[in-house]
């Protein structure tokens, strides 16, 4: 890891630096800059709202499967923008431990699926990928450093080799040692791709490279709440709190000791090479000084090739047989190793066709493909193989008047292991008017094999079950912008069948009576004076009939912020940012399976949580002060912060955290 950082800084030290001045294209709540309430591609209708106070030059990129340029986003209130956590997660106590939504998300993925999913927010992904073009070499350095050693490190550079070739590479780094005994943290994500596009603008390639290394300690919570009001002056300093698991090890606050000794490492490679080869029309633009030559596609042929390695890995070298007997139903000599692993190599062939019936609107097009993907597992001694061949169509459609999108794709399962998984999404958004904005109704429903860690036998001591019916999700959905007012309202609703999921730690159960979920979101920018801002983030959600979900009625985000633009390049915004939730039996988790589970047993309920923050930016350069969890401030036992909230029962959340980032961009 010391390498691949030296590494890393010296890729970014060999670049000459200019300022450069990045655009900013902000919705309300301090969203990403596209409309898809319903959510599964970005590719949308944007609140084309430019910041007052945010220096502008236009870079553009694209996502994989988008036509859209999208540009970069140099927001200065809202910061987890800049950091993988996001706002409206619940979290295990330390930067990159085991997350879960509080709001309802159900994982709609259909076909084949590991089922480790508690460190997804930290891993990069295929459709998060950026495809750059930009005239000039540029560079992103983001550096954040928090109390107790906590570090986060992305770095990014991306440059035009030629006019019709563009490189990048990415590297992040998530480090943090904890407060809390045998919860630390290291992940690294490494990311290369790059897109080329031939002279005559017939073929096309897309090439992605990208490594997720996450490693994320384990200690089955701490042995009980009671500690942290305890007046043992001891404790005071949360690391002495007896924890579940992970006690026996001898552990250090050094934040160069990577190495895992009780908790999960889960890795991940992937390559992808997509080439199109286009048929249509050859067209040219003709300049006092040249000639322009454009090409508009009529049809388009495309292959795309995906290789993927994975492996998941839970182990504690001195394991606690008391714990893992009582919630395992393991029994192991005191002192003695634990080791679980699973491992999985994918290779996905595609082939698709694309339609472009009016050549002068890309960004309407069908396209219909087909894929075989080929699985090997590996346990044990345990060796499985299996195939999927699935078909799969899309259309879309965005008008060159920009008042109508529509977008139409589905998915099925004709035979294999998933055979008989099939999606279908629509939606449709409609421009009313530039005082009423956008309006967006859509559909999505998807039967899918539950998750292989659940119906299977895996590395992991789980009591699966093999004959789980497939689950059902059908989510309707609407939403409505409205730019002038800076609003965004949204309503989901959900019906589940079949959901499976785990009841405790190591055992799989389905509900296979129905169950409903409501969700109602607003997010509202108000302007209470020249330079104070309220963003409102709220949330209502609901459950109906047996429901093994676990969330809070009422969740909201609320930023009160001074901001403006003072001294001719100084861009400052400086507040508060609060959330709560209502109390709620908020989900256990089962350090083993890296899963969180259901419970009623225990209600948490938390006090608000309060940071507050000074960002400031000048010209091309950007700086994050932070100070969290005041809410944990306590005269109790005397003056300090250890009020603690918790995430999850026995997993607290540390108390005052003072946090200093910046974030800088150059371009040669």
């Amino acid at each position: 890891m010391k390498r691949l950082l030296t590494y890393s800084v010296l890729i970014f030290l060999s670049f000459s630096v200019t300022t450069l001045r990045a655009q900013n294209i902000p919705i309300p709540g301090g969203g990403r800059n596209t409309f898809r309430p319903g959510g599964n591609k970005s590719d949308s209708l944007q609140f084309e709202h430019r910041d007052p106070f945010a220096d502008s030059v236009t870079i553009r990129f694209r996502y994989l499967d988008s036509a859209r340029n999208y540009n970069l986003d140099s927001t200065l209130t809202d910061f987890y923008r800049k950091i993988p956590l996001k706002w409206d997660y619940a979290w295990l106590g330390n930067n990159g431990n085991a997350a879960t939504s509080l709001l309802y998300r159900p994982y709609t993925q259909t076909g084949w699926d590991p089922g480790f999913h508690a460190f997804d927010l930290y891993a990069f992904r295929l459709d998060d990928t950026r495809f750059f073009y930009t005239t000039r070499p540029f560079t992103e350095l983001n550096y954040l450093i928090g109390s107790g050693a906590e570090q986060f490190i992305n770095l990014m550079q991306t440059q035009n080799i030629k006019p019709n070739w563009n490189i990048a590479f990415q590297f992040r780094l998530v480090n943090s040692p904890g407060y809390f005994f045998s919860q630390n943290t290291n992940h690294a994500n490494l990311r290369l791709n790059s897109y080329y596009q031939g002279p005559s603008k017939r073929y096309g390639i897309y090439f992605v490279v990208m490594n997720n290394a996450l490693q994320s300690a384990e200690n089955g919570g701490i042995k009980s709440d009671t500690f942290l009001n305890n007046k043992n002056s001891a404790y005071n300093d949360r690391f002495n709190i007896p924890v579940n698991i992970g006690g026996s090890n001898t552990y250090s606050r050094d934040f160069f000791n990577t190495k895992l000794k009780t908790g999960n490492r889960y890795t991940n490679f992937k390559f992808l090479l997509r080439q199109q080869y286009d048929l249509g029309k050859k067209d040219s633009v003709v300049t006092d000084s040249s000639v322009i030559k454009l090409f508009y596609p009529r049809v388009r042929f495309e292959y795309t090739f995906l290789y993927s390695s994975s492996k998941f890995i839970f182990q504690d070298i001195a394991a606690d047989s008391a714990f893992y007997m009582d919630n395992y139903d393991i029994n192991v000599t005191p002192n003695d190793t634990l080791h679980y692993q699973d491992k999985w190599k994918e290779i996905t062939n595609d082939f698709s066709i694309y339609q472009f019936p009016d050549i002068k609107n890309q960004q309407q097009f069908l396209r219909l493909g087909a894929s075989v993907q080929n699985l090997t597992q590996k346990y044990d001694n345990v060796t499985n193989h299996y195939y999927n061949f699935f078909v799969h169509g899309e259309y879309r459609n965005r008008t060159k008047n920009r008042k109508w999108d529509v977008e139409a794709n589905g998915q099925l399962y004709v035979n294999g292991f998933n055979a008989g998984d099939y999606s279908a999404y629509i939606s449709l958004q409609r421009l009313l008017s530039r005082k009423l904005g956008y309006f967006e109704l859509g559909f999505q429903n998807v039967n899918r094999t539950p998750s292989y860690l659940l119906t299977n036998a895996t590395g992991f001591p789980i009591k699966y079950k093999v004959d789980l019916n497939k689950e059902n999700i059908t989510h309707l959905f609407a939403a409505l912008l409205i730019p002038q007012e800076k609003l965004i309202m949204e309503g989901h609703y959900y019906l589940v069948g079949n959901f499976a999921y785990f009841k405790d730690f190591y055992e799989v159960d389905q509900q296979t009576a129905l169950f409903n979920v409501l969700l109602l979101k607003l997010s509202k920018e108000f302007r209470l004076s020249r330079y104070w801002h309220w963003y409102v983030d709220a949330a209502f959600q609901k459950t109906a009939g047996a429901a093994p979900v676990n969330i809070p009625l009422f969740y909201t985000r609320n930023r009160f912020v001074f901001e403006g633009r003072f001294f001719k390049n100084l861009n400052l915004a400086t507040g508060f940012d609060v959330r709560y939730n209502t109390p709620y039996t908020a989900d256990n988790y089962s350090p083993i399976a890296g899963r969180f589970f259901p419970q009623d047993s225990v209600t948490i309920s938390n006090r608000p949580d309060i940071a507050a923050f000074v960002h400031f930016r000048i010209r091309s350069f950007t700086g994050m002060v932070r100070v969290e969890n005041l809410n944990t401030l306590s005269f109790e036992n005397g003056f300090g912060f250890n009020q603690n909230n918790q995430g999850a029962p026995l997993y607290p959340y540390p108390g005052f955290q003072f946090k200093l980032g910046i974030f800088w961009v150059f371009a040669n």
